[in-house]
């Protein structure tokens, strides 16, 4: 019989920490964008689902950069979905990932497995963490849910057993979502149901990825004749699969450089991936034809590679490849999901084995036949399609024993809304402090007002439907700080400020305003009126945090302001003005390895080359260096002609 139980492991782990609480209004850092250059001679679908509702912001989110890398052992809650054959470990506060899977009968584990739970800046908004296999919702990236909670709960599964379900609210596109895991008895396979829906009443661009780490000494098969490569150059070109310029593509250590390789599977071919070791024996993962794309990434054998495989886990732990699957060819782009609709399928995980001569041979078109082979003895075409055929109606069946609780988001949504989600519920009991000014907006039509001295403004809400109450709201301070994010948001940057100023003549100097102006100067291309005004509203805070009584509580965000401020007046050429900003930062945040890389720059930019220098021979580290950053390399060469050490080589591309 499949059971489902709890259990709490204890791992090596950083803690998250506090995130930013400075509302990202700047465009979004993605690595991921496309070179014009090389839109032209797309396939046409390919070409207008890039160009599709690309995310330009983290709004309503906010930056997850609080964490550091102390690791000390704590307790990660886990559940356990077991039948004879397989053990899936899921972890309901760290995105609902599975966390290992377990072949019984071999012992062999499928996924590559972190020991350590290890945040880095891989998500949209920041903390990311490798290893097992991840849901990617929202947009080009890692999801903004990675290393936070999902509802989870037991469910009839569709033969009367047990199935676990997870289930949230994804904020950046306002869409709920759920993923049923059933392990039917004596089944080697785990069936994954995903479901999205959406509610309103207007399209929605949607975005899935299943994201599956495995070791990456294999050979990765998937059933195309050539990929779509994107690297860090941010080119997109068609190659030849298995090899291209004399590179075996399908083993993630032929390659020098990080990449991304799309698979072109052909329409009606079967949609599976897998990744096999010597013996022939590895990880496959199908699913019904809706979830259509197939990738592998690969961190390459070049040193920034190799650097960043070492950062994600402990030293002398093996490297890990990602086998992926989702809604479209590429992650580059977005697919339309209509008003009132939802789109679902069934994934299937589980061990293969194929014969290694065919499966590592030349002969690629041997080595599919092979490996199509056994998968289908396995687990045939037609009982991947009959499962999902079950499952969808449970999909609606209501959960029974709560095993996790999310967020509250979805509550104030369905709140509001209205809106019938059958099996996914999102209860009044999950609704909390977050929620709470919204909850008053909506009932009473009023945010109600923020003491300037109790710490910085709550989270905001962006979405059009709040926008609007926010308009209709009465005009206080904080209405009219929270309308200008809206505002911002939906791309009206001049009704923004305008909104802003309003709250700066309703709370003269306050803080978080004057610090929103100065965005909104940079963004207009007025870098000095900016660096004037975050030099004041850094000014405003530390007076605001001295008069609190509880300076300790105002640290996070006198970091993050400070360091925005630092940026901007450096960006101008004042170097004095940021080395009096930095003389008053918290001594916690100078010492941590973000703001070490500031004080490098800091330092060139007074002409103290030496000092500078001296700073990178204490060997910091930047916990939260962005994927695909060169801010390192690019201040090693300022201070030195000398090779950068091996300790600070993420880079992730070949020089230009």
């Amino acid at each position: 019989m499949t059971t489902i139980r709890r259990e709490v492991l204890t791992l090596p782990a950083a803690e998250l920490g506090p995130d930013n609480p400075l509302p990202p209004l700047k465009p979004l850092d993605e690595v991921h964008q496309v070179d014009e250059r090389d839109r032209e001679g797309l396939p046409r679908d390919m070409a207008r689902q890039m160009g599709y509702a690309p995310l330009t912001g983290l709004l309503p989110e906010r930056v997850r950069d609080g964490y550091d890398r102390r690791r000390a052992p704590r307790p990660v809650d886990a559940i356990v979905v077991e039948n004879d054959r397989l053990r899936a470990t899921v972890l309901p506060g760290l995105g609902g990932r599975i966390a290992s899977l377990t072949h019984k009968p071999s012992g062999r584990e499928l996924l590559y497995v972190n020991p350590v739970f290890q945040p880095a800046c891989f998500a949209l908004n920041g903390a990311w963490y490798s290893g097992g296999v991840e849901w990617n919702i929202g947009a080009t990236g890692h999801t903004a849910l990675s290393c936070s909670p999902v509802h989870a709960a037991r469910v009839t599964a569709p033969d009367g057993g047990v199935m676990l379900r997870l289930w949230e609210w994804e904020r950046l596109r306002d869409l709920p979502f759920q993923v049923d895991l059933w392990l039917p008895d004596g089944s080697d396979f785990l069936y994954v149901g995903v479901r999205i829906r959406n509610p309103h009443e207007r399209p929605v661009p949607a975005y899935w990825w299943s994201n599956i780490a495995v070791p990456e000494e294999r050979r990765v098969l998937a059933p195309a004749a050539s990929a779509w490569h994107f690297g860090y150059h941010r080119r997109l070109r068609r190659v030849g699969v298995p090899a291209h310029e004399g590179v075996d593509l399908t083993r993630p250590l032929g390659s020098v450089h990080p990449a991304d390789y799309f698979y072109d599977v052909p329409d009606g071919r079967r949609r599976w991936i897998a990744a096999l070791d010597d013996t022939g024996a590895g990880l496959v993962q199908t699913s019904t034809d809706v979830l259509r794309g197939r990738k592998l990434f690969v961190w390459g054998s070049g040193p920034g590679g190799r650097r960043w495989q070492e950062w994600l886990t402990e030293p002398g732990t093996g490297g890990y490849c990602e086998i992926q699957a989702g809604l479209a060819r590429t992650q580059l782009e977005h697919v339309k999901l209509d008003a009132g609709s939802e789109v679902s399928w069934l994934e299937a995980y589980g061990p293969l084995e194929v014969d290694p001569v065919a499966a590592h041979g030349d002969d690629w078109t041997a080595a599919l036949g092979a490996a199509e082979e056994r998968l289908e003895a396995a687990l045939p075409r037609a009982r991947v399609e009959a499962a999902y055929a079950a499952w969808a109606p449970s999909a609606d069946t209501e959960p029974g024993e709560r095993l996790a609780t999310g967020s509250g988001w979805g509550a104030l949504e369905v709140t509001r809304g209205g809106f019938p989600l059958p099996g996914t519920p999102f209860g009044p009991e999950t609704l909390g402090e977050e929620q709470r000014p919204w909850l008053e907006l909506l009932r009473h039509g009023a945010l109600p007002e923020e003491d300037p001295q109790a710490g910085p403004p709550h989270t905001t809400l962006v979405a059009p439907h709040w926008r609007d109450m926010l308009e209709t709201a009465a005009a206080t301070a904080t209405a009219e700080y929270h309308l200008g994010l809206a505002q911002w948001h939906a791309g009206d940057r001049a009704q923004a400020v305008r909104s802003w100023e309003r709250g700066l003549k309703l709370e003269p100097g306050h803080w978080a305003f004057l610090r929103c102006t100065a965005v909104a100067d940079q963004e207009e291309d007025h870098p000095e009126r900016a660096a004037d005004r975050y030099a004041e509203a850094f000014d405003a805070l530390c007076r605001t945090a001295g008069e609190s009584g509880t300076p300790g509580r105002w640290e996070t965000a006198l970091a993050a302001l400070g360091r925005e401020a630092i940026e901007a007046l450096l960006g101008v050429g004042r170097a004095a003005a940021a080395r009096q900003v930095w003389e008053r930062l918290p001594a916690a945040a100078r010492q941590r390895g973000r703001f070490r890389l500031l004080e490098v720059e800091l330092l060139l930019a007074e002409g103290r080359k030496e000092a500078a220098r001296a700073v990178f021979e204490e060997r910091f580290e930047v916990a939260d260096l962005r994927e695909g950053s060169e801010t390192i390399s690019l201040l090693w060469a300022a201070c030195t002609d000398e090779p950068l050490p091996a300790p600070y080589d993420f880079r992730m591309r070949p020089p230009e």
